[in-house]
């Protein structure tokens, strides 16, 4: 279903508003799933965004911390 929200379209607008979304569709139809999408828990997951760890620090690494006044 499509509403209108804001303005006055004319018919040849909805027609071919339409014409758009019912093309994508039977475009997304056609091809089917393509690969299984990612579950909701995993997609908003943070941690996905950092996917490689960091190097560990080294043996004296808590002497590079302090930075004297």
């Amino acid at each position: 279903m499509i509403k209108v929200v804001r303005g006055n379209p004319t018919p040849e607008e909805l027609a071919a508003a339409l014409a758009v979304v019912r093309a994508r569709a039977a475009a997304t139809a056609a091809a089917g799933t393509g690969g299984a999408p990612l579950p909701p828990e995993s997609w908003s997951d943070p941690s996905r965004i950092a996917r490689s760890t960091r190097p560990r620090p080294g043996p004296r690494s808590w002497a590079r911390t302090y930075w004297p006044l």
